[in-house]
């Protein structure tokens, strides 16, 4: 139901591990598309969502990071270590420079893999559905949805089809609102015809390498308000200090007690959920452990909102 697209750093990908047991329970797929070199994360992360009883999708030929020019590894990865593995699916990533030609060739090359097809782009929808054929109604596909709109989702009907929607407006820390709206897409994903529903988590969509100095540090945390018709919102707790980059531990220190200012105002919508605990004891250790981990959490507290939410 629920298809939270990551891309493969660090701390999505142990997001991913320590989650693999609720996206099991909840049937919820996370999408992975690989950035770094290293597959050995990816490979332990697989591991863990098989063990789990989980299921994931791996997109094999990425648009971003370190495997933009050549995929080869990832589908090496698939065919080496998850060869009879059923719910580890290869994601095929339809971009607007790909041929139907192109698509069907990946598509035959990971036929054991259970294909998917990630829509983020690609401009020939109906001569793709043609040359699917016979294949279509098996056959799962993700449309991101700035890049397939609802006509172009029509031609794929036949099949299950996910939309993913990207809530996340991203901007400098320094620049963001106290709260805005993320997305209703879990409420009203089945009146769009659609089989489930995803999103970027609070990453987005817009892809960078690797963050700068923290000038300001945000706290990025998303609350479904009854009150609304369940729509789900964000809150983006930023600290006071955005002049300098020096001192995160500092700067998370005063966003952390904006958080908790909030929760204990009984007024937030927030959930307590498992990483709210660790946010709370954070600040009761007064302990800094890192930006890498903050998004952790922030990762973590979502898709625990959205399984309370759908269970």
């Amino acid at each position: 139901m629920y298809h939270p697209y990551f891309r493969g750093k660090l701390f999505e990908l142990i997001t991913i591990r320590e989650m693999a047991k609720l996206f099991a329970d909840q049937n919820f797929v996370p999408v992975i598309e690989p950035v770094r070199e290293s597959l050995g994360g990816l490979k332990k992360t697989l591991s863990a969502v098989r063990e789990a009883g989980g299921r994931a999708i791996v997109i094999v030929n990425p648009y971003h990071g370190d495997h933009q020019d050549n995929g080869s590894s990832i589908t090496r990865l698939l065919q080496e270590e998850f060869r009879d593995v059923d719910t580890i699916s290869a994601g095929i990533l339809l971009r607007n420079d790909m041929s139907v030609e192109e698509v069907m060739a990946c598509y035959t090359q990971h036929a054991q893999h259970h294909p998917a097809l990630v829509h983020a782009g690609f401009t020939e929808p109906k001569a793709l559905a043609a040359a699917l054929g016979d294949g279509l109604p098996g056959l799962t596909n993700v449309f991101v949805e700035d890049h397939a709109k609802l006509l172009y989702r029509k031609h794929f009907e036949q099949s299950t089809r996910i939309l993913v929607r990207d809530g996340f407006k991203r901007q400098r820390n320094a620049d963001y609102v106290v709260m805005e709206e993320f997305s209703d897409l879990h409420v009203t994903f089945g009146d769009l015809g659609m089989a489930g529903f995803g999103d970027f988590l609070m990453v987005g969509d817009a892809y960078t390498e690797g963050g700068g100095p923290a000038y300001a540090v945000a706290i990025h945390l998303t609350f479904i308000d009854p009150d609304k018709d369940d729509v789900m919102y964000i809150y983006h707790f930023v600290s006071d200090t955005k002049d300098t980059p020096t001192d995160p531990a500092g700067k998370f220190a005063q966003a952390l007690a904006k958080l908790i200012a909030k929760l204990d105002s009984g007024t937030s919508h927030i959930l307590e959920t498992e990483a709210i605990k660790e946010f709370r004891a954070l600040h009761a250790k007064g302990h800094f452990p890192g930006l890498g981990y903050i998004k952790k959490l922030s990762m973590k507290h979502h898709i625990e909102t959205l399984a309370d939410y759908l269970g």
